[in-house]
């Protein structure tokens, strides 16, 4: 499974049926990872002209290559979706390259070791005979959920900010969120990505309601486990082997695999499809092989 999703950037990946996305302007942040990756290419093999937005430029311009290498429109341009005036800069950029934004994936986020616990259960001893090294629920510092918390909802609502609003005006547009499995059911050790995802669950709802009379559908995908950059350390050895998270993690998802860029692709396609969802705004569609159903029994 690592070997597969390492190699994943380098391997054509086959849409599982076409949508019309012809001339439509999808912008996607955090494009330059491997899930938001796996979607730029779906979204410009549909037609689309793809704008993949990154914290770091060189990951966004190889996504856009790989799209114009595959005979796609792509263009790759560099963001921090905490600061406005950064996503202010790349809109005008993205109008100037490719026109008004239809689509907005927002797909940046992440965890950060400053809002996690070392251990999944607090003990007394914990207090009383605390260990060098060991993260508590009371070593957690404000500035280290803030930056998870912001990080993943404000990640989300700024960038809704500056992208909507072309999609406001033209009277049509999608705005895809990336939830969770968290936002679910809160995994242990970190609390500040479970709140952060829970809010763009909650912020999905309210903006597809706020949003209902413009014509512009707001809806989310929450991924259950995959191999990503960000957390094979975590859930992998170095020779591909789970390590005991990554062995919990699959025991709890009844399928008993994690899942692959390509298992997200049919519900984004679904979501993005005027004459598939049209009438659907405000959800939260999970895509986990089971976990969320799975009571562990």
């Amino acid at each position: 499974m690592p070997e597969e999703a390492s190699n994943y950037m380098r391997i054509p990946m086959t849409i599982p049926f076409q949508i019309n996305l012809k001339d439509q302007v999808a912008v996607i942040t955090g494009g330059g990872g491997v899930l938001c990756g796996a979607m730029a290419d779906a979204v410009a093999q549909c037609g689309a002209k793809v704008a993949i937005l990154d914290l770091k430029l060189d990951k966004a311009q190889q996504g856009a290559d790989r799209i114009r290498q595959a005979g796609g429109v792509a263009r790759g341009f560099a963001a921090n979706v905490l600061d406005k005036a950064s996503l202010e800069q790349a809109h005008e950029q993205v109008k100037a390259a490719l026109g008004p934004v239809d689509i907005l994936i927002n797909g940046a986020g992440g965890n950060h070791p400053r809002g996690t616990t070392s251990r999944e259960f607090l003990s007394r001893e914990d207090l009383t005979a605390p260990q060098e090294g060991v993260v508590t629920f009371y070593d957690l510092t404000a500035e280290g959920i803030q930056f998870v918390f912001n990080l993943n909802f404000l990640g989300t609502f700024l960038p809704t900010q500056v992208f909507s609003r072309d999609m406001v005006l033209q009277g049509r547009g999608n705005i895809i969120n990336i939830s969770s499995m968290n936002a679910f059911r809160p995994l242990t050790k970190i609390p500040a990505y479970s709140a952060a995802k829970a809010g763009v669950s909650n912020f999905t709802q309210w903006l597809a309601v706020h949003f209902s009379r413009t014509g512009v559908r707001v809806n989310a995908i929450a991924p259950g486990f995959f191999l990503t950059d960000q957390n094979r350390g975590l859930l992998t050895q170095p020779d591909g082997s789970l390590t005991a998270r990554g062995t919990t993690i699959t025991a709890h998802t009844p399928q008993g695999h994690f899942g692959k860029p390509e298992d997200l692709i049919g519900t984004l396609l679904w979501l993005l499809s005027g004459e598939g969802s049209g009438f659907v705004t405000g959800q939260v569609i999970a895509v986990d092989g089971g976990f969320s159903a799975f009571s562990g029994v």
